[in-house]
């Protein structure tokens, strides 16, 4: 299966099975070789209306899409294979959404040759900033990693990675998005501590998040050396940071990010 405009169906229109809809029409694809399934019919009309894409039942999908996305949730999986999983011709090429689930979760549940590609995106994907890792299931080829990676650049980044640091892809990216809101609404609520008005230190910070993240992206630096030039001798960013080691959020660091990738092989094992 060659890159090029294929028709998808997004089973499991969620959050992020919306993001990938919205980003695919953003990139110009056609709305006509667009379609989802959902549940619930207040839904479906919603995603109709804002997106102009047909939504159908999971058979239809299947019967008529060349590409499936499932993006349902992973507890859900199992059920939504079990009945749609025979129906899916060897042919088709399954894109699995579904945080945490290996390839070979598909492969039991699918007709033998199915391809399967694995991917992880992250909610940036809403500003066109997503980072986006993409792995092979054992039947998927280089034109399908192509077509997988033509889907989601539109959407940012992506990145090819083995499967088998996946996981690791989820803990790091996926839910990378939330450590970095956690850390600028702390930040925001220091600024506050220090006599800021809250406006003034969420602009603060918000541009300061902004020009950090292009410094480390475009200076091709370590962010030792960066976080060094800002490090002076006996000066106030080395009093913070000596509080911040004080205090263990890097080790903290090290252990949510542990905890993270232990959740998704949780969420894997109570798939089955």
């Amino acid at each position: 299966m060659a890159p090029g405009v294929h028709t998808v169906a997004v089973i499991g229109a969620g959050k992020i099975g919306e993001l990938m809809l919205s980003g695919l029409l953003r990139a110009g694809w056609p709305a006509d070789k667009l379609m989802a399934t959902t549940r619930r019919p207040a839904r479906a009309e919603e995603l109709t209306q804002r997106y102009g894409v047909r939504v159908v039942d999971n058979l239809t999908a299947v019967a008529e899409a060349e590409v499936l996305a499932v993006a349902v949730k992973p507890q859900d999986a199992a059920a939504l294979l079990g009945d749609i999983g025979a129906k899916v011709p060897a042919d088709k090429l399954v894109i699995s959404l579904c945080a945490g689930l290996p390839t070979s979760f598909f492969g039991r549940r699918l007709p033998e040759g199915t391809p399967v590609v694995r991917v992880m995106t992250n909610t940036p994907a809403l500003v066109d900033e997503a980072m986006t890792a993409i792995s092979a299931g054992p039947h998927a080829t280089a034109a399908h990693l192509a077509l997988a990676e033509e889907m989601f650049k539109p959407l940012g980044a992506t990145l090819r990675v083995p499967e088998s640091q996946q996981d690791a892809v989820t803990a790091l990216s996926g839910s990378g998005p939330a450590y970095f809101y956690l850390l600028v609404e702390a930040m925001i609520d220091a600024g506050i501590l220090l006599g800021l008005p809250r406006q003034v230190a969420h602009e603060l910070i918000v541009q300061t998040a902004i020009g950090s993240a292009v410094m480390l992206r475009d200076s091709g630096e370590h962010p030792v050396k960066l976080r060094e030039a800002v490090t002076s001798p006996a000066g106030t960013t080395i009093s913070a940071i000596r509080e911040l080691e004080n205090h263990g959020v890097r080790a903290a660091l090290l252990a949510a990010l542990e905890a993270a990738r232990d959740r998704a092989r949780q969420l894997a094992q109570q798939s089955e």
